[in-house]
């Protein structure tokens, strides 16, 4: 019984709905067809009691209510034409109850059945809104006056009903008004309540698409104030990598082979750029590029860059192609300033730039495969704590003769992983900026 009752609710719910309705529309909707309905059903019981008692023309009009309102929900229900049937239940519901009072003899003998009208107002707060409530409010305190006028009169004119019986009526139509109102409160909040979990869901999802863009600092920046974004950082680490023969890798294995693989490689990088405190920059086909110390200072970036390095060519050397063959990387490290900016208006993302990152390009695009490739800036950071080869000097295009150096490993065998209490030092800690910052 309770899964029949939920599902013709949720028809009565959905029936007078259009796929282009947003969730207030909806919820307007929905509540506005509960209260008709309801209110149909509940007036059977006043027809019933009134035709009893022998007041004709009284039964006549909740009877008339409940006719023009099934009509209404049906042509509602057909022509999806919200506004008419909006009004006409407001007005019915206003109007209604006060010419049942009136057809009784006043206040006393109808029992306040007129209280049945501040549904109207009510009701329209929850279909319409607070600013557009306030006419069917004063339109109810308006009849409420001209009741209290004429009512000397009417009660002149009233026909007899015994004390006890007009208590009996008074009671229930202030428990059926309570009802009613309890009910339709009840309802909305319930809806409400839905829509609020489901809107939160879709923040969280948002949320999350949002983070896997731009930094987390940067998001929260760009939500309190989304104007431009550039921060000048005087000392971080760059590390790009590539892989090796990727063009001609791609050419021998379809694309449902080599995409899942190379999530999979890229994936492992991502883990121990989040391990080692690196913020992920972009992937371009088959080139990775991450920084340490942007957007948030990190407390050893060169080291952090070298730990990131030497950890991708053992992972790299865990995997094989699709074609068969080892996957071998070059990787390309450097030291110096940056600026990090958030580019672009559609599809923006968060990118880095500078000579700094351009030379760590350069390492990595004259690198050798299977090896890492630094720069002298960076050797000089990191030489005391890793090992390193001299290659020699070379051509290195857009910046000439350049001595570089290929890291080979750890002079202390204990990686120099981050802490978690790092961890939690470095995600809350402010960027520092120079004059860049807007």
């Amino acid at each position: 019984m309770k899964q029949l009752l939920g599902k013709w609710f949720d028809w009565l719910a959905s029936v007078g709905t259009l796929p282009s309705d947003t969730e207030d529309e909806r919820l307007s909707k929905s509540i506005l067809t509960f209260a008709a309905t309801l209110i149909v059903v509940l007036s059977f019981f006043w027809v019933t009691v009134y035709a009893i008692l022998g007041f004709w023309l009284s039964a006549a009009i909740p009877l008339a209510y409940q006719i023009v309102s099934v009509a209404s929900l049906i042509w509602f229900f057909k022509t999806k034409k919200y506004q008419g049937f909006r009004f006409g239940q407001l007005a019915m519901m206003s109007l209604l109850p006060f010419l049942l009072q009136w057809s009784l003899g006043g206040f006393v003998v109808s029992s306040g059945v007129m209280l049945w009208a501040i549904t109207a107002p009510l009701g329209a707060v929850l279909f319409q809104g607070p600013r557009h409530s306030v006419p069917w409010f004063i339109s109810y305190l308006l009849l409420t006056a001209v009741s209290a006028a004429a009512d000397g009169y009417l009660s002149r004119n009233a026909v007899p009903m015994p004390p006890a019986l007009i208590i009996i009526f008074f009671a229930m139509n202030i428990a059926g008004v309570s009802v009613t109102v309890y009910l339709l409160t009840q309802y909305f909040a319930r809806r409400r309540e839905e829509a609020l979990t489901a809107l939160q869901a879709e923040q969280a999802r948002s949320e999350r698409l949002l983070l896997n863009v731009l930094p987390a600092p940067i998001a929260q920046r760009l939500k309190r104030n989304p104007g431009v974004i550039a921060d000048a950082f005087d000392d971080v680490s760059i590390l790009f990598a590539d892989i090796v023969s990727f063009t001609t890798l791609s050419e021998r294995v379809s694309p449902e082979e080599m995409v899942p693989w190379l999530n999979e490689v890229f994936s492992d990088f991502d883990r121990l750029a989040r391990r080692f405190g690196l913020e992920k920059i972009r992937t371009i086909g088959d080139n990775y590029m991450a920084v340490a110390g942007v957007p948030l200072p990190h407390p050893d970036h060169a080291g952090a860059v070298a730990e990131m390095a030497l950890n991708m060519l053992d992972a790299a050397s865990k995997r094989i192609a699709p074609s068969g063959d080892p996957l071998r990387i070059r990787i390309g490290l450097n030291t110096g300033r940056a600026v990090g900016a958030v580019v672009g208006l559609d599809k923006f993302i968060y990118d880095v730039y500078g000579d700094a990152v351009n030379t760590a390009s350069r390492m990595e695009s004259h690198g050798l495969p299977g090896h890492i490739q630094v720069t002298e800036v960076t050797y000089r950071r990191l030489r005391d704590r890793y090992l390193f080869e001299e290659r020699h000097s070379m051509q290195v295009k857009g910046k000439g003769e350049m001595t570089v150096y290929l890291l080979v490993g750890r002079k202390d065998a204990q990686p120099a992983t981050l802490s978690g209490a790092q961890v939690d030092t470095l995600e809350g800690a402010a960027p520092e900026t120079s004059a860049l910052s807007s």
